[in-house]
């Protein structure tokens, strides 16, 4: 996994000197922040053309030429943007530094430090693969838990790292390898499901991944005291989808690699949780298959039989990861967890309505969607809710079987998608986030590529819900 040891507690700085403040500066505020220099200082900060942009830098000398503080450009727009603090990560020479001035969110700041200085070098050579340079850190004041702000990026870079490593080295067998890594690392269970039982008990998990020669398989991590609260996470675990016999357009494929994010994420989640000690029984669910074509690939209008008994009408093999859910789901229910959360790259009309850094979400419970958005909103972690609208639902119906797994129309994809997954989950509480997981460009908070998206507020929330231990 990446190193993400960028954050120090300030109550472990070395003893050969302080950390080297950077001022936050807003441009309102660039005034007030040159009337603290010196007057060589503060010729040499207007001579570099300073002006407190977004995200502008200015690396200040001491007499002797050595760096005394550093100025960091806020911009004129007042929005609260806490990440922006991950440039520093990305633009500053190594050292040791700490946050001053207009510095409204001391905790966001400096998990968007990290966050920003994240990097995936697996496939680097030269100058920056091996051992990797040193980089700069941020002293976090005492009063902030560090071991809690590296928890969340270490487990954000979890699943940055697993999306972004390509089909090739990714298959359901490696993923399936991390899946247990990190059951071992944190003191979990874990039991996988794969051949004559896979066919037996999960048939559209084996469906979906026959046409592949990496064969499928569902992983089943369990943590937590046998008594708390259940709440399982069931991730899409699609190693690369090419659409199946309705193959995609090569433009389309490109980043299939990433079709395996809601797996990545919800282990994300998990290693946030399990190393937080959460007060909960958590239970995460992979099913982990490749979606090929082959003589042995599942067909457009086969009808297929699911773990919960309801016959599948297939409207289209490239909407196979509601199809891998579903089984996982049905497996979720049968124990009644109070809570279960899936997570899929699923569908491209999530994507048309929202863009790729909001993702759509839906709720069967209204306190829960609540509670849910307010977590966002606290972690700047943002998500949309749309509806499980229950007309739309009859759009499912299939002339031969109890139910197709697609619309016969183009309308509300993501909606219809998410219904089908609903008939999976009667009676636990359920929240379903449809998520791009990937960045399309580099930004303060990473650079392009893998993403975690949602997995910081829904640990807010079952934090907030279940306590620590």
């Amino acid at each position: 996994m990446n190193d993400m040891s960028l954050l120090i507690s300030a109550a472990e700085l070395p003893g050969d000197g302080p950390a080297i403040p950077v001022f936050l500066v807003g441009a309102d505020g660039l005034d007030a922040a040159l009337s603290e220099l010196s007057g060589m200082q503060r010729r040499f900060v207007e001579a570099s053309g300073f002006a407190a942009r977004e995200a502008e830098i200015a690396l200040v000398p001491d007499t002797e030429g050595a760096l005394a503080r550093v100025l960091f450009g806020l911009g004129k727009n007042k929005a609260h943007k806490p990440f922006l603090t991950g440039r520093l990560a990305q633009s500053l020479p190594a050292g040791t530094y700490r946050l001053a001035g207009e510095v409204k969110d001391a905790r966001l700041a400096a998990l968007g430090f990290a966050l920003g200085g994240y990097r995936f070098a697996r496939y680097r050579g030269g100058k920056e693969g091996g051992e990797e340079k040193t980089r700069p850190r941020l002293a976090v004041p005492p009063e902030l838990d560090a071991s809690e702000l590296e928890n969340t990026a270490d487990s954000v870079a979890l699943a940055r790292d697993l999306i972004n490593i390509p089909a090739n080295d990714l298959g359901p067998a490696e993923l399936t390898a991390a899946c247990r890594d990190l059951a071992e690392a944190c003191g979990a269970d874990i039991s996988v499901v794969e051949g004559a039982e896979l066919e037996k008990e999960f048939p559209l998990i084996a469906t979906v991944g026959a046409g592949s020669d990496r064969p499928p398989r569902l992983v089943d991590i369990r943590w937590g005291e046998a008594d708390a609260p259940k709440v399982t996470l069931v991730g899409k675990g699609v190693v690369f989808d090419t659409g199946g016999l309705d193959i995609k357009p090569p433009s389309s494929m490109l980043l299939m690699k990433k079709d395996m994010g809601g797996a990545a994420n919800v282990l994300g989640l998990a290693r946030m949780v399990m190393r937080a000690g959460l007060k909960l029984r958590l239970r995460v669910l992979v099913p982990a298959v490749e979606n090929a074509i082959s003589g042995r690939a599942f067909r457009p209008g086969d009808v297929l039989k699911s773990r919960k008994g309801l016959n599948v009408e297939i409207g289209n093999t490239d909407a196979e990861g509601r199809l891998v859910l579903a089984d996982a789901l049905a497996l979720a229910e049968e124990e009644t967890p109070e809570l279960i959360v899936s997570m899929a790259t699923l569908t491209g009309a999530a994507r048309v309505a929202l863009g790729p850094d909001l993702p759509a979400f839906f709720a069967t419970d209204d306190g829960l969607a609540s509670a849910l958005e307010a977590a966002a909103r606290a972690e700047h972690d943002p998500f949309w809710r749309l509806p499980l609208w229950p007309d739309y639902d009859s759009w499912l119906a299939s002339d031969i079987a109890d139910v197709n797994h697609i619309a016969s129309n183009a309308y509300a994809g993501a909606i219809v998608a998410a219904l089908f997954l609903k008939r999976f989950v009667e009676k636990s509480a359920y929240a379903h986030f449809d998520i791009f997981a990937w960045a399309p460009k580099a930004r303060p908070l990473g650079p392009k590529g893998g993403e975690a998206q949602a997995i910081r507020a829904l640990f807010t929330y079952l934090a907030e819900r279940y306590g620590r231990g």
